[in-house]
């Protein structure tokens, strides 16, 4: 079984889904991928965490995220399952769900974890960047649902430093102050931070996020 750890490239695959076959990496594109799964079709928390992805599906398109879930349940099933989650929901499910009977997705993204369970996929999410690189692995037990304003804020943090030399300091929202990476020298802050900044220790500085 694969060990898929961050920086890798996300494996790729074909697989059956709910709204068609798919190659993985052609189907992301340029966009930025959530992947997570769940153990089996009609499982209670599963279901209040799909309903609420689709609510929050406008979220995911302002940020250029495409979202698609696994379980090892087939086509069939799952378009019955959807049908519930958009009844109990108040929801419309609007992204695929893989049909990965066979496990083989699981199995290349390590969702096979014996000491939870023989036979179903634990409950990971993957953040996947448009250079199909992991940029996050999480894994939830079954009695913990996700918590998806995490799961967006998480995606700001790694699109805001992506593109600026910027880490995001514990518990930081959209529009917060950032930290400076280390690797900026003193006198290069001005230059590449006219917002101002503020150095709390020389290791420490702080500045308005830069692109808002």
């Amino acid at each position: 079984m694969a060990t898929v750890r961050l920086g890798d490239i996300a494996p790729d695959f074909e697989a059956e889904t709910s709204q068609g076959k798919i190659k993985f990496h052609e189907w992301l594109g340029d966009s930025w991928c959530i992947l997570f799964s769940h153990p089996a079709d009609f499982t209670p928390v599963c279901t209040t965490e799909l309903g609420t992805v689709a609510n929050y599906y406008p979220e995911f398109q302002k940020r250029n995220v495409k979202v698609i879930a696994l379980s090892v349940d087939g086509v069939a099933s799952h378009m019955e399952w959807i049908k519930d989650i958009n009844e109990t929901q108040n929801t419309t499910v609007n992204f695929p769900i893989i049909a990965d009977e066979d496990k083989h997705v699981a199995m290349l993204y390590d969702m096979m974890h014996p000491n939870a369970s023989e036979s179903f996929t634990v409950r990971s999410v993957f953040i996947i960047g448009p250079d199909k690189k992991i940029k996050l692995t999480l894994t939830y037990p079954a009695s913990t649902g996700r918590n998806f304003d995490e799961l967006l804020r998480v995606i700001d943090s790694l699109q805001l430093t992506a593109n600026y030399s910027v880490a995001t300091p514990a518990n930081w929202k959209d529009g917060d102050p950032v930290v400076i990476s280390p690797s900026i020298k003193d006198e290069d802050i001005a230059a590449k931070f006219p917002k101002g900044s503020e150095r709390i220790k020389p290791y420490l500085r702080m500045t308005p996020q830069p692109n808002k």
